[in-house]
């Protein structure tokens, strides 16, 4: 199979779809978007067009659980392949609305194999977690493929019952091909500014928090817990930049005509970094003080995640190739280019909204 040339992307429109969507227009693929806006912005379409200097395409607003909707942007286009991002993402919050998560991230993928295989469609690439592991196996090293899976909140348990369907799926239908990739902390933003991080709300994540108390939109980052086993007490991960995490997808649909069937990998940088020694690497990046005050660990956090991503490495040649104080750099200046974020973007891209098939 030659690498397909029109991909569908659902949630196109959100922090690693938006990225997803400039990586491919810069290698040619043409696209069709689907996203309901519920953490993310339209406008930042037009900032897609700017960096990418291309059309996004057709881009459609609906719920990925409208059956009837969705099935109606694949009678339109010919689809050669699926990237799908569409989800709810927020550990904290799934631990608070834990069956919006599940009715959200497995409904909605399970609305879209039905429509994907109904037209035909049997090629996927699935933004999955690293969440899933849980607290790994317990001896802080890094965790491969094969780690212990013990998802510890409601969005872990979505992306783990979402990868279950998958596999069965592709047990049960000859030539279905799912490449889900597990990643880490997809952090950062482009190197031009134009695009982000944005979300709605109070952040639930590390990195948009750090960067709006910098910018002075929040007064203090709360570092949640400090009594953790871990060198400095608070909690350790693995932060990958959005531009090494695209590019993976981007190899990921290159590599779908291998072997049909459902194939795993973790995307990561291999180190992992404490809360503490992120605040310390954003400080330096924007060369100022940021304040902050310990507070209770949350339901679902768990104490270090880092990734073995050697499986990746062995089999697509892809490494990430950024590093914290890039990470840290990226994410600032776009929090300081786009101090009230995407709005205000003057172009504006050929939307539809599809609510049935008429």
């Amino acid at each position: 199979m030659n690498p397909p040339s029109t991909i569908l992307v659902t949630g196109g429109a959100g922090f690693i779809g938006s990225h997803a969507c400039v990586e491919l227009l810069d290698h040619g693929y043409e696209l069709i978007v689907v996203d309901d806006y519920s953490n993310s912005s339209s406008q930042v379409f037009s900032r897609v067009e700017r960096v990418a200097g291309r059309f996004v395409g057709t881009v459609y607003e609906l719920d990925i659980r409208d059956r009837r909707a969705l099935a109606a942007v694949f009678d339109r286009h010919s689809v050669d392949a699926v990237v799908h991002f569409a989800a709810l993402k927020a550990v904290g919050e799934s631990t608070r609305m834990p069956v919006e998560y599940y009715d959200t991230n497995v409904g909605g993928t399970t609305t879209l194999l039905r429509a994907m295989h109904e037209h035909g469609v049997h090629h996927l690439v699935f933004s999955s977690s690293c969440s899933l592991y849980g607290d790994g196996d317990g001896d802080g090293g890094p965790l491969g493929e094969d780690a212990v899976v013990g998802p510890g909140s409601p969005y872990a348990a979505s992306k783990w019952a979402c990868e279950q369907i998958l596999a069965d799926v592709c047990r049960r239908i000859p030539g279905f091909t799912v490449m889900a990739l597990r990643y880490f902390n997809p952090v950062g933003a482009h190197p031009s500014g134009l695009l982000g991080e944005e979300p709605r709300g109070t952040p639930d994540n590390l990195m948009p928090c750090l960067a709006q108390v910098a910018v002075g939109r929040r007064e203090r980052l709360h570092v949640f817990g400090d009594d953790w086993d871990t060198p400095d007490g608070t909690a350790v991960r693995d932060y990958l930049h959005v531009m090494d995490t695209v590019e993976a997808h981007r190899i990921a649909l290159e590599h779908l005509g291998d072997m049909p069937g459902m194939h795993v990998y973790n995307l990561g940088v291999g180190q992992g970094s404490s809360v503490l020694e992120v605040v310390a690497a954003f400080q330096e990046a924007c060369g100022r003080p940021i304040p902050y005050d310990i507070a209770p660990r949350r339901p679902g956090d768990v104490r270090e995640r880092v990734a073995d991503a050697t499986a990746v490495a062995r089999d697509w040649g892809w490494r990430p190739r950024r590093n914290l104080a890039g990470m840290c750099r990226d994410a600032w200046r776009f929090q300081q280019l786009n101090p009230s974020g995407h709005a205000g973007s003057a172009r504006q891209t050929n939307r539809k909204r599809v609510t049935s098939c008429g």
